[in-house]
């Protein structure tokens, strides 16, 4: 990825493919909109990761969901 231009529809699609990738059950507490286009750098570094791997064990994808919390912004 590394030349996607920093949009809200660029971040929205890799936070989607990431859910999907993980197959996250409770995708809607991960919003796309609860992410901060100050964050675009942090998503893609992730996002790229991600979507270079087959297969991932628990601990990886507890820690990639650990991950995209700390990068969400605080919602009330």
């Amino acid at each position: 990825m590394g030349t996607q231009e920093k949009s809200r529809e660029n971040l929205n699609a890799m936070i989607e493919e990431i859910k999907t990738k993980l197959r996250i059950v409770n995708g809607g507490a991960m919003k796309a909109d609860h992410y901060s286009l100050d964050r675009f750098d942090d998503v893609e570094e992730l996002h790229s990761m991600v979507m270079k791997k087959s297969n991932f064990s628990v601990s990886e994808m507890d820690a990639i969901v650990s991950e995209l919390g700390s990068l969400r912004d605080r919602v009330e």
